[in-house]
C-alpha cells in the first residue's frame, strides 16, 4: 500500500480535513473491479455525464442512489430464468454479472437524470454552485451586515 504526504498541502488549505477524506474515498475506489466498463465526458463547464455499459440488464435490474457525495449503481440481476441454465455457449462474453460501481462525487454535483438506451446507462450530472459559495468582493473597511452571518 502506498502512502501519501499531505502535510504540504495542509499549509495553503483551510478546512483541508474534508481533502484527506476525499483521498481516503478515493484510495478504497481503487481496489473496485473494472466490471461494468464506463465512460466519464465533460458535457458542458459544469455538466457531467456517466455511461455505463451493461448489456443483459433491465431498468428494474438496476439501482441509482446518491448519498454522501458518492454515486452507488448496482445491478442485480432478480432471477435466472430456466432457459438461460439450459442453453450452452461455444463462447459467453457477456458476463451479465451482479455489479456494484461507486463514484465520488464532488460539492454541488446534482444527479439530474438516468437513462438506458441500447444497453448504455446514461447518468447526467451538473454542479450547482449556490450563490452563497460563489465569489464576491470585499470592500475594504466593510462591516459584515447582520443578515449575511
Amino acid at each position: 500500500m502506498r502512502t501519501i504526504d499531505l502535510s504540504p498541502l495542509y499549509r495553503s488549505f483551510i478546512g483541508s480535513d474534508h481533502l484527506a477524506s476525499l483521498v481516503d474515498a478515493a484510495s478504497r475506489a481503487e481496489k473496485q473491479s473494472t466490471y461494468p466498463p464506463y465512460n466519464i465526458e465533460l458535457l458542458g463547464d459544469d455538466k457531467y455525464r456517466v455511461t455505463m455499459a451493461i448489456a443483459g440488464f433491465s431498468k428494474d435490474d438496476v439501482s441509482i442512489q446518491v448519498e454522501d457525495n458518492t454515486l452507488t449503481i448496482t445491478g442485480t440481476r432478480k432471477t435466472e430464468d430456466k432457459e438461460n441454465q439450459e442453453r450452452k455457449f461455444l463462447h459467453k462474453g457477456i458476463s451479465e454479472r451482479n455489479f456494484e460501481r461507486k463514484f465520488q462525487l464532488g460539492d454541488h454535483v446534482k444527479v439530474l437524470a438516468a437513462d438506458m438506451e441500447n444497453g448504455l446507462l446514461h447518468i447526467d450530472m451538473e454542479r450547482v454552485i449556490p450563490e452563497a459559495k460563489k465569489p464576491r468582493q470585499i470592500e475594504i473597511g466593510s462591516r459584515l451586515i447582520e443578515n449575511e452571518k
